[in-house]
């Protein structure tokens, strides 16, 4: 019996596409092979590269005037990706901090840039109406969701500069408007599939300006112009990643998505904020749906807790070593039925340890 694996990433994938995985493992569509064999080249491949770019630009409801690259190196080479396709040397650029993600892409971007920090804050985002912008600035970057202490923007910021946003651990767990961004970017594997791949979402207007001096596999201008295959991509992550996005079309697209991740947090959350035991210290108006953290009150409960949680098949709920505490992280894949055992987990300590 499969357990209910509560990690931030690489976090669990659909059991549904586990299998499809599985059964196709050896011999992908009578192929006589794997899909990890094949060549990216191949008119097989490539007929599934193009059903999986149409199947993300269907469910997200992606214009046409926005590519769609799959990348190596993960979100994080975008940390300095971004500055390098987007500035010169001087250039001005926004950034919000609003945790740990945040203040590593602002740490890159001083290599190649002047950041603004525009606000700063831990456990909540500040109202925009005290944000420092630069009038000058490029772009304003934000990190959507905060993996590790779970802070998350419920909308996306008024301004009139290109907003470029790390999605890493939100993407595709709720309808958004593409069009309100200059970039997406996301590392796969949390919501998306394995890890390996990244995914960036970026209009038309925004390729085409990299420094000379940027290395070839970080130029967004190379992807697009051979259709994210310059040299071998990931090629197992992108095909489980299509599968995943079948997954979702198949369960009522991303807005079904979004009522069940609703539900799930929403569930936790109640528990967590009437109990006296647990204890969560984000601001409820930006919570994030997908890592819910919280503490217990003192750190020898906080590792019986971790010990009898894997002896229930409940896994890798220890919070990131950073903020502490515990975390829940419930992504698309995670059933309601994983979250409503561990809140019975939850109260069954509770009233044993109190």
């Amino acid at each position: 019996m499969r357990a209910f694996n509560f990690s931030a990433g690489p976090a669990m994938l659909p059991e549904a596409v586990m299998k499809q995985a599985q059964a196709e493992f050896l011999d992908w569509q009578q192929t006589g092979m794997s899909v990890m064999e094949m060549s990216h080249r191949s008119p097989e491949f490539m007929t599934l590269a193009k059903h999986t770019e149409q199947t993300l630009r269907e469910i997200m409801s992606i214009p046409d005037n926005y590519k769609v690259l799959f990348l190596h190196g993960g979100a994080s080479l975008q940390f300095a990706g971004i500055p390098l396709n987007l500035t010169r040397p001087g250039d001005t650029v926004d950034y919000v901090n609003t945790g740990v993600w945040s203040q590593k892409a602002i740490k890159e971007a001083r290599r190649f840039a002047k950041v603004n920090v525009v606000a700063t804050a831990e456990n909540t985002i500040p109202d925009e109406s005290e944000w420092q912008y630069s009038e000058q600035a490029k772009y304003l970057h934000i990190c959507q969701n905060e993996t590790i202490t779970g802070v998350e923007f419920q909308g996306v910021p008024k301004t009139d500069k290109p907003i470029i946003a790390d999605f890493s651990s939100t993407i595709l767990s709720r309808p958004i408007n593409v069009a309100d961004y200059g970039v997406i970017y996301a590392g796969a594997q949390k919501n998306i599939g394995p890890a390996g791949l990244a995914i960036l979402i970026v209009r038309d207007d925004l390729i085409g300006h990299a420094r000379s001096d940027t290395p070839a596999l970080m130029n967004w201008q190379t992807y697009a112009d051979n259709e994210s295959m310059f040299n071998t991509p990931a090629t197992f992550s992108w095909y489980l990643a299509g599968l995943v996005f079948d997954w979702i079309k198949a369960q009522g697209g991303v807005a079904a998505m979004a009522k069940i991740n609703q539900q799930k947090s929403q569930k936790l959350y109640a528990y967590i904020d009437q109990s006296e035991f647990y204890h969560n210290k984000i601001d409820p108006d930006v919570r994030s749906w997908m890592n819910v953290t919280f503490k217990l009150p003192s750190p020898d409960l906080e590792l019986a807790f971790l010990q009898a949680t894997k002896a229930a098949g409940l896994l890798s709920l220890k919070g990131h070593k950073t903020y502490g505490g515990m975390r829940a992280s419930i992504y698309n894949a995670m059933p309601e039925a994983g979250v409503d055992a561990l809140l019975s987990f939850m109260k069954q300590f509770e009233q044993a340890h109190s």
